[in-house]
């Protein structure tokens, strides 16, 4: 069974740190994941066959995009 998901993005105030985020994510992409950047939204595309694997993905990915985005905020400053 494929299990897929997306994450997205929308923010119209932040669409530029979102952006750099996803950017910056993306060469950890795995290949089951696909990043998608759009004028409105920013979109992550994942697929797999286990739930926990899908989990783990995600939880991951978040993570990351929260360290990235405390990144950007910081240079900001």
């Amino acid at each position: 069974m494929k299990i897929t998901t997306t994450i997205e993005f929308r923010d119209e105030g932040a669409m530029q740190v979102a952006k750099r985020i996803a950017n910056s994510l993306a060469p950890d992409n795995l290949t089951n994941m696909h990043t998608e950047i759009t004028e409105d939204a920013v979109s992550i595309h994942i697929s797999t066959e286990r739930i926990g694997s899908l989990i783990a993905t995600v939880d991951d990915l978040l993570m990351n995009a929260k360290i990235a985005e405390e990144i950007a905020r910081d240079l900001e400053e």
